[in-house]
This record gives C-alpha cells, sequence and structure tokens, in this order.
C-alpha cells in the first residue's frame, strides 16, 4: 500500500505540478497521485484540499509537503544524489533552482505551458524574450562548469535542478522559441527522459472535459 499521495493539477498545463512530479519520482517516494482538475477560475477542490490552496501538495509517510521546492528538498532528504554530489555544484544547482521558483514571470505570462498544442512564435515580447536569454545563460553556465559534457545540467543523470526546469522546456518547445545549439539539445534531452515522455503520455489521456480556453487561445 502507498504511504502517501501527491496532489496534482491538470497534467496538460499544471507546470508546478510537474515539478514536484518529477522530484517525487526520481526519489521513488511511494505514493499515488491525485489530480483536481484546475477550472478557468480558482478551483474550490485545490483551494480546500490543500494548506496553501495550490498544487503541488504531498504527503508521504506523516510528512506533509507543499511549495515545489519544498518537495525538491524532502525528496532530495530521501534520495541525496538528486542534488549534486560535489558542493560548489550543489550551491549553483540550488541556486538556479530557487532563481527559476522566484523568477521569469514575463515568460511564464507569455507562454503558458500546454502539452497538448504549439503556439509557433506567440508569446515573444521584449520581457519574455529576456527571460529566455538569462535562461539559456544559466544552462550554459551550468554545462560548462559542471556538466561534463553530459546531457543535463549538472551531468549525466537528470536531477532536481532539470525538474525544476522542465516546465522551461516544454514552454520553449511549444512556443518554438529560437535557441542556441546548446539549448535546443538540452531542451530535446529533457524532453527526451523517459519520466517526462510518461508525464506527456498522460496529459493526452485527460479528457476533454478539462481543457480550459484560457490556455487554448494561443
Amino acid at each position: 500500500m502507498a504511504t502517501g499521495r501527491l496532489v496534482i493539477g491538470n497534467r496538460r498545463y499544471s507546470s508546478w505540478s510537474l515539478r514536484g512530479w518529477l522530484a517525487v519520482r526520481l526519489a521513488k517516494l511511494d505514493v499515488v497521485d491525485e489530480v483536481i482538475p484546475m477550472g478557468e477560475t480558482a478551483t474550490p477542490a485545490i483551494k480546500d484540499g490543500t494548506p496553501a490552496g495550490l498544487v503541488p501538495y504531498l504527503e508521504h509517510d506523516g510528512a506533509r509537503v507543499w511549495d515545489t521546492l519544498a518537495i525538491c528538498e524532502y525528496c532530495a532528504e530521501a534520495s541525496p544524489g538528486l542534488w549534486p554530489q560535489d558542493r560548489v555544484a550543489r550551491a549553483e544547482a540550488r541556486s538556479i533552482s530557487a532563481e527559476m521558483h522566484a523568477g521569469f514571470r514575463a515568460l511564464r505570462q507569455a507562454m503558458p505551458m500546454n502539452l497538448g498544442r504549439s503556439f509557433h512564435g506567440a508569446g515573444r515580447n521584449p520581457e519574455s524574450l529576456a527571460d529566455i536569454a538569462r535562461i539559456e545563460a544559466i544552462w550554459a553556465g551550468a554545462q560548462q562548469r559542471h556538466g561534463g559534457g553530459g546531457p543535463f545540467l549538472f551531468g549525466a543523470d537528470f536531477g532536481l535542478a532539470d525538474a525544476m526546469y522542465a516546465p522551461v522546456v516544454a514552454r520553449l518547445l511549444g512556443y518554438q522559441a529560437e535557441l542556441s545549439a546548446a539549448s535546443a539539445a538540452y531542451c530535446m534531452a529533457v524532453r527526451g527522459h523517459e519520466l517526462v515522455s510518461f508525464w506527456y503520455e498522460l496529459a493526452e489521456q485527460e479528457p476533454d472535459a478539462w481543457l480550459l480556453s484560457k490556455y487554448e487561445s494561443g
């Protein structure tokens, strides 16, 4: 029997749910997924069913954890290899994950995550393009300093920093942003990871009744 549950929103749209789910699956926590469909406005079931009224929300072995970065740290305690072992690399991984957690509002607003559609060329404005430029610089710096030639930000293994940026990858692919060759290769590596691919498959299986016009209009 599972020792907990992870409450998430629509896989098609919920970028924060994707981050938390990836962390939980990377840590191999024995929990079941509980999907609460999002609405065009705030969903009462999410508001009433989670401490902060937001997803993701994790209950595991007596612990209650909300906020995606807190879930990442909880998962890292269960599986320490999810952050880089090297102290300097680990500090950078945590820093760029926190920057993702707190920033890039322009990109989020201009290019909402939608795993079922492509919006070629949409969402481009000076602010979102500046966010993309900063993200590309973050990726390039991490890979140059700590990647060791591996496909992910800190080497051969997909870790928590990659989980934090997986929804950004989904946005950049969905909106077909113009990227450097290195950034494009990283995006394809993330998209091809087995957990990310499985999330996409599950998103495709969601019923049409869960589609939201505010995310489908482009």
